[in-house]
């Protein structure tokens, strides 16, 4: 398949899920999407498309956080990046990890430093931080406020 048609096909099949398409270059696409789609598009590039996923990140941008998850279609050097924006207050999404386990650690990570909740994980024990880190602190939000003056913070969180 090549670059026009996956992108003709994709913006069709979910164009009720897509709320912004930047066709950044060649080989960059940001879709802006739903958070509410996330599984079935994420699972369709994922296992119809044969994308790999990459990586996501998220980033606090009060009053949203933003979930950006990476996916390669290697056929074609296209990179996919679909974007989600979750309520900060109430940071919640249904995970990709019950369905591709890749997104197994990574989850757990975004759960533990910016506090989103993945609906439905397969595991959501902590994977990073101390066995004492309080509950609702979390060191990635732009809010964070050190909460143990006597950590040594130099090795990472």
């Amino acid at each position: 398949m090549i670059r026009q048609e996956l992108l003709l096909d994709f913006t069709s099949r979910f164009h009720a899920d897509i709320l912004d398409l930047e066709d950044k270059s060649n080989t960059r696409v940001y879709v802006n999407i739903t958070p509410e789609s996330i599984v079935r598009i994420g699972t369709y590039l994922f296992r119809n498309i044969g994308a790999r996923f990459n990586i996501a990140t998220a980033t606090d941008l009060p009053p949203k956080i933003e979930i950006l998850y990476h996916f390669i279609v290697e056929d074609i050097n296209l990179l996919i990046s679909l974007r989600v924006f979750l309520d900060r207050e109430k940071p919640e999404i249904e995970s990709l990890a019950k369905d591709i386990e890749a997104f197994n650690w990574i989850e757990r990570e975004m759960s533990e430093l910016l506090g989103i909740t993945f609906i439905g994980h397969p595991d959501p024990r902590r994977l990073l931080l101390a066995d004492n880190w309080p509950e609702g602190v979390y060191p990635l939000r732009q809010d964070y406020e050190e909460w143990d003056e006597t950590a040594d913070r130099t090795r990472g969180v």
